[in-house]
């Protein structure tokens, strides 16, 4: 089978999109071949800001109907596929949205929300970010992760520290994912992932999306997409060929107000971080390019089987262990 045909029969999920929402972005979904995407609705906004944003999000796929379809089930994704269409699940980055009412979680839930980061950078009321003295995953918060497990939300851990993050592992009854990250292996970051960190979340039943977000990639800015398969097979080495797949963090159409935006604590407070120039990896610069990636990945010596998993496979097996269909 070739690249191009296997990349067109394959079920292909990016499990973390942040990209600008309009119809442009959809067609470009479709020139990439995506099945699904994670696609965030929530970062530093609270209850009523989020579900406006689910509002404006469900009006723009029922405009872009012939491109898009909603995804509440892994059938979903099985039927996107077979119409030639992109499964949007919501996802958030924080779970601030969530304020301090556990009932909140399942309300979002039947909005449609499949994935929640706990804590985006720094502390919220279940827990502490990657950028921040961590205290551990709160009383709270373990309330929250019992009722995400409860209603069948996955718990994403990418932008939560060492110790929140492994106190959820624990704490949960159902896998939880970094759903984009990448390994302190190839380059430290306080975004990036030990070693041993992991492996721990892989020998608990987790999931690891690799991002290819240039700043925190060994090559950074010059980085190409054999630098960003390089970080893929790293992963894969440690968690297993089962329990990885991908997760771009694609910021597509994003102007610099939007990064000041994410890099500041609650979106105006003080600076976390800066990124620099913001470019994607050379060969998948754009969504649309995404065929590029199983062509690498092939080239990199993996086998079609291997490839399946990691592009999509692997994301419908941990999807349906969490949501339950």
């Amino acid at each position: 089978m070739t690249p191009t045909d296997l990349h067109q029969d394959a079920i292909v999920i990016d499990g973390l999109i942040i990209a600008k929402w309009n119809r442009e972005l959809f067609e470009d979904m479709r020139r990439g071949g995506l099945t699904a995407a994670n696609c965030t609705v929530s970062v530093w906004e609270g209850f009523q800001a989020t579900v406006d944003n689910i509002v404006k999000s469900n009006q723009l796929m029922a405009e872009c109907s012939d491109l898009v379809r909603p995804v509440r089930t892994t059938a979903d994704i099985t039927r996107a596929k077979e119409e030639g269409k992109t499964g949007i699940l919501f996802g958030f980055q924080n779970a601030h949205a969530f304020e301090d009412q556990i009932g909140y979680v399942e309300v979002f839930k039947q909005l449609g929300v499949g994935i929640v980061q706990l804590c985006y950078n720094t502390q919220n009321l279940v827990g502490t970010g990657c950028y921040e003295r961590d205290g551990g995953l709160s009383g709270f918060g373990r309330e929250i992760v019992a009722e995400m497990n409860r209603v069948g939300i996955m718990c994403d851990l990418s932008h939560v520290g060492s110790t929140t993050s492994e106190e959820v592992i624990l704490e949960s009854r159902k896998p939880v994912c970094y759903s984009h990250c990448l390994p302190s292996g190839l380059k430290e970051h306080p975004r990036n992932k030990s070693d041993a960190e992991l492996k721990f979340i892989a020998d608990h039943g987790g999931f690891v999306g690799v991002t290819m977000f240039t700043p925190f990639l060994r090559a950074g800015i010059d980085a190409t997409i054999d630098d960003y398969v390089e970080a893929i097979e790293y992963v894969m080495n440690i968690v297993g060929e089962d329990a990885i797949g991908i997760g771009t963090d694609f910021t597509q159409g994003h102007g610099q107000d939007f990064f000041e935006w994410l890099t500041h604590d609650k979106g105006y407070a003080r600076r976390l971080t800066r990124f620099g120039k913001i470019i994607n990896p050379e060969g998948i610069r754009t969504i649309g390019e995404f065929p590029n990636l199983t062509e690498a990945l092939l080239r990199r010596g993996m086998s079609e089987s291997q490839v399946r998993k990691i592009m999509g496979g692997n994301w419908v097996r941990v999807l349906k262990d969490v949501w339950g269909s």
